[in-house]
Parts: C-alpha cells; sequence; structure tokens
C-alpha cells in the first residue's frame, strides 16, 4: 500500500522536478548573472580557487531593477495581460455554448461533436495560424467574400491587426475552454433547473442562478488554461500581429536571439513566471480556506 502510494506522488513530483523545478532554477540563475561576450553569453555567478582556497558569489539584481525601470518591459507585461484578458473572455463567451450544447447532447451525437472540437489538435499548430494568415490578408478568402457580396467597397485590413490576434488566440485555445466546460456541464444536475422553474424562476435566471454556479469550476479551468499560455504566446503575434503588437513572447525571443541578453531575458520570464503563478497559488489557497 505505501509502496504504491510512493509511486503514486512520486513520478509526478519527479516529472515536476525534472522538468520544471531544475530548468526554473537555472533560468533563475542566468537571470542573476551578467551579459558577456562569450558562449554562453553570460557569466558564471558562482567563481572558486581551490588552490587558494577562494569561493565567491557574485549575485546581479541590476537585470530585475531595470525591468521595473524601463517603461517598455511594463507595457509588454500590460499588454499581454490585456490582449490575453481580452481573448480569455472571447473564448469564454465562444465556448461555454458549444460546451453546454455537447453536454445535452445524446451519445452519438456528443461523441461527434467532441470529436469536432478535438480534431484541430490533429493539425499543425503552425499550419493553422498560416491558414489564418491566408484568411485574412486583403485578397484573402472573407476579403474576397465581402467585396462579391457588396458589403465592403474596398478590402479590409484585417492581418497585422490585434483584431488577427484575437482571432487566432481564440480560435488555437477554444478547445482548452470547451473541454473543462464540458466536463462540468456534463455533471450538471438537471433536477435543480427544473426545482427552478417550478419555483418560479425564468429561463435566464435559472442559467446564471443554477448552471453558472455549477459550472464555476470548469470555467476558472477554462480561463487558466487559455490565459496563463496566451500571456507568453509568441508565434500567433508574429505571424497575425503588427511591428506595434507588444506582447512579452516577443521580448523574450528579441532579447534571446536578437540582442542575446540571456540575462535580462531570463529575469523577464522569471517576473512573468511569478506574476502568473503566485495569484493562482493564493486564488486557489483562498479556495481550500472557504472549503
Amino acid at each position: 500500500m505505501q509502496l504504491g502510494r510512493f509511486f503514486v506522488l512520486g513520478v509526478p513530483t519527479f516529472w515536476l522536478g525534472l522538468f520544471f523545478f531544475i530548468p526554473f532554477l537555472v533560468v533563475f540563475k542566468i537571470s542573476l548573472s551578467e551579459s558577456a561576450i562569450a558562449i554562453p553569453p553570460y557569466t558564471s555567478i558562482l567563481t572558486w580557487d581551490w588552490e587558494e582556497a577562494f569561493f565567491d558569489i557574485h549575485i546581479n539584481l541590476g537585470n530585475y531593477l531595470y525591468i521595473f525601470e524601463d517603461q517598455f518591459y511594463i507595457d509588454a507585461y500590460l499588454s499581454s495581460a490585456k490582449i490575453a484578458a481580452i481573448s480569455t473572455l472571447l473564448t469564454l463567451i465562444i465556448g461555454f455554448p458549444m460546451a453546454y450544447v455537447i453536454a445535452r447532447s445524446a451519445g452519438a451525437k456528443r461523441v461527434l461533436l467532441l470529436a469536432l472540437v478535438i480534431l484541430p489538435f490533429w493539425t499543425s499548430f503552425l499550419l493553422r495560424v498560416y491558414a489564418w494568415m491566408g484568411l485574412l490578408k486583403q485578397n484573402g478568402l472573407i476579403n474576397e467574400v465581402l467585396l462579391s457580396l457588396g458589403i465592403v467597397d474596398q478590402p479590409l485590413m484585417m492581418l497585422e491587426t490585434d483584431f488577427a490576434v484575437y482571432i487566432g488566440i481564440v480560435y488555437t485555445y477554444l478547445p482548452f475552454m470547451v473541454l473543462p466546460l464540458y466536463t462540468a456541464l456534463e455533471k450538471m444536475d438537471l433536477t435543480l433547473l427544473e426545482a427552478s422553474q417550478d419555483l418560479g424562476a425564468k429561463p435566464y435566471q435559472g442559467f446564471f442562478l443554477v448552471t453558472v454556479p455549477q459550472a464555476l469550476p470548469g470555467v476558472i479551468a477554462g480561463c487558466l488554461l487559455v490565459f496563463i499560455p496566451a500571456v507568453g504566446e509568441f508565434v500567433i503575434p508574429a505571424l497575425l500581429g503588427s511591428s506595434e503588437t507588444l506582447m512579452i513572447g516577443r521580448v523574450l525571443w528579441d532579447e534571446f536571439f536578437l540582442n542575446r541578453d540571456w540575462p535580462m531575458a531570463s529575469a523577464v520570464a522569471i517576473v512573468m513566471l511569478v506574476l502568473l503563478v503566485l495569484p493562482i497559488m493564493l486564488f486557489r489557497n483562498g479556495q481550500r480556506a472557504e472549503g
């Protein structure tokens, strides 16, 4: 019994330690170093000389101070949070009705609808983003249809805008919203809706007072699954957005590969991780305290 419990708890702990905690420590160590023209392009924070019995630790906090002093990085964080929040809200608005319809469908139809939601995962993420580039460009399919129907007189500028970025994020992460919502709605007790109707509640009142509270765990899970990766998204803003679309993922890319300032890039990544993880931990602790 104890051996089985050890494996059940030990395997995920080992996995998280190997693929999350150790890389985190490596990135954190780099963030405390200084940039250098070398390979790798940063100085070591630990130096020792066994012959002289000399051991020195050199920690540089200037990268973190510079992040909060330079308005560029602050704007990048705020812009990323804004784009991710709006995209998450749009994904929730679109995904909730989809999940509700799937949860209320019959067996065979439900399987088909779930398969359609999961189907995009069978295609390369990059190909799906490139497909949206073809749809949104000025001579793309959407503009061709609008022009042929006489809705617009000239092609709309949709590509290389924040609008295109929102479309790309919502389309890409929609399954991450639908599946948790479906799981929560599928377990919902429908007799509570019938009871609310018997007590005189109107359909919209039953939705907000009965359905939404029961689906809240799925809403929270779906929003976290969409918001967290959307904040650090790089490919979608790079391909669908303009040069003015400022997101922290692009800042990280520029710092790592263009400026080759690995310490600053690592500091930016650590700050982003703390800003994401800390509120989630506080929220979870608050939920446990209420429970």
